[in-house]
């Protein structure tokens, strides 16, 4: 059951990531993820093969290739149970099938395991994870932008991610920021977002450290007025973040984005009304210059 248990989890959320899951990144770690059970039921490769099965057959797992498969499978279930979305599922399940791989690979045969980490090590460092391309209403801010944005409008509430291009967890919070930015974008509550890992100046000057050990990596803060309000998740005293989970849930209850997004919108009709009586007491004096 255990083993069953992340491949049930796949299919029941593959409608909504089938696109993405056929991209060339995906379909490499897919090959990846079940290479040793490939060459194990391969008929004319898992016949050269060792086995401590006491039938000998070659071609079957051994127990000990199975408790290794049962132990990583347990692993997967506690990962993915603070998972936040489909891509974080998957994520965890091609890395940890990619750690059982070199396990089962090196116990089989030092060579094919050190083949397979090579492959596995070229392969982290020439491709990366596609980047989220879906729609979102969101600011991107550069060293030089930030700081004017955040104070131009002392009216304008903004959310802004603090991320960097190569964290796993940014980019599988992508496309949860995004939804986010659909739903509750106005003209009075605007997300933005900044590269840290590009713009190291505003890691410094915004207090978000980049550094892998952290774990502040994405980091939510809430800006009024040009001033930091709050920020997710919270840092201790020794600069380490404190555990947090960046569910679309836990966002708008801690951040109260219902409230902020109600006050906006009356900030935007008492906006509209302003605007509408300068039109009227501006049309009088329009009409006299015209009659004159």
């Amino acid at each position: 059951m255990a083993l069953l248990t992340p491949l049930f989890a796949f299919l029941y959320h593959l409608p909504q990531v089938y696109k993405w899951l056929l991209k060339p990144y995906y379909i490499a770690s897919l090959f990846m993820s079940i290479a040793f059970l490939a060459v194990r039921k391969t008929p004319g490769i898992c016949d050269n093969l060792s086995t401590q099965r006491e039938d000998g057959n070659s071609c079957d797992f051994d127990w000990r290739e199975v408790e290794i498969l049962m132990f990583l499978s347990a692993i997967v279930m506690m990962k993915n149970r603070r998972a936040i979305t489909v891509e974080q599922h998957v994520g965890n399940i091609i890395l940890f099938s990619k750690v059982a791989n070199v396990i089962l690979f090196f116990r089989l045969d030092i060579r094919m395991g050190l083949l397979y980490l090579t492959l596995c090590i070229v392969f982290l460092m020439t491709c990366k994870p596609p980047l989220y391309m879906g729609p979102e209403y969101i600011k991107y801010f550069s060293d030089k932008t930030i700081d004017d944005e955040l104070e131009r409008d002392s009216r304008v509430t903004w959310i802004v991610e603090f991320f960097a291009n190569w964290s796993p967890e940014c980019q599988s919070f992508a496309s949860v920021y995004a939804d986010l930015s659909l739903k509750y974008n106005c003209s009075g509550l605007k997300f933005g977002k900044v590269d840290i890992g590009r713009y190291g100046e505003v890691s410094k000057k915004y207090k978000v450290s980049a550094s892998p050990l952290s774990k502040q990596l994405p980091s939510l803060v809430l800006f009024q007025g040009g001033k930091e309000v709050m920020r997710r998740p919270q840092v201790d005293k020794k600069g380490r973040a404190v555990s947090w989970s960046f569910t679309e849930e836990n966002i708008i209850r801690e951040f109260n984005l219902n409230e902020l997004y109600q006050k906006s919108k009356k900030l935007n009709k008492t906006k509209g009304e302003k605007t509408s009586s300068l039109i009227v007491r501006e049309h009088p004096c329009s009409s006299l210059w015209t009659l004159l």
